[in-house]
């Protein structure tokens, strides 16, 4: 967030998933925050499908919402989008297979994150990878994604980008209103 914003990461995390639920209230898809691990569990019976985001990091919910809107309707009917997980340390093999699956979700989480004005890192989930390297292949990523948002493909992750960018507006009008308020009601608005 830049530096007249001041929201806790709760907070922020709550409202991108209150912008999500706007979004696609019609994908019978909730995003649910407060977990140890990440998770996508597609719907079942009555249940909506679970969308889960690590503690309440906004990054990680943007992450898993980048993932989502990357998933075509066959993924999204698999637990974890059919992607299996290896945990680090990994190989040099591993790592460059972590990275070629992460490009492209990666980079349309670091969209969402400029959109919302949250500073973007890129993740190797790896302590022993070289993350300059893959920050330069996510500028390079970036035309490709573009051409991507704007095809059938990308029209979610599009109606994302546009809602986090009103919800960034939004944020700034209320630390405004927060900053020309009395000292008395400015604890009130975070």
């Amino acid at each position: 967030m830049d530096a007249q914003t001041t929201i806790t990461d709760e907070a922020l995390a709550g409202s991108i998933a209150s912008a999500f639920e706007d979004c696609f209230a019609s994908f019978d898809t909730v995003l649910v925050g407060g977990a140890e691990e990440p998770l996508y569990r597609p719907s079942q019976g009555d249940e909506p499908a679970k969308l889960v985001f690590r503690e309440d990091f906004p990054a990680s919910a943007l992450h898993e919402i980048a993932h989502w809107c990357i998933a075509g309707p066959r993924r999204r009917q698999q637990e974890d989008f059919g992607y299996e997980y290896i945990c680090g340390p990994r190989s040099a093999e591993q790592q460059d297979a972590f990275f070629s699956a992460e490009l492209k979700t990666q980079s349309l989480e670091r969209a969402f994150a400029a959109a919302v004005g949250l500073e973007f890192r890129p993740s190797a989930d790896n302590l022993e990878a070289d993350v300059e390297a893959f920050s330069a292949a996510l500028d390079a990523y970036d035309v490709s994604l573009q051409a991507w948002l704007t095809s059938a493909s990308g029209e979610r992750a599009q109606r994302f980008l546009q809602r986090l960018s009103l919800l960034k507006m939004s944020l700034a009008e209320g630390s405004a209103k927060a900053s020309n308020a009395p000292d008395d009601q400015i604890g009130a608005v975070q």
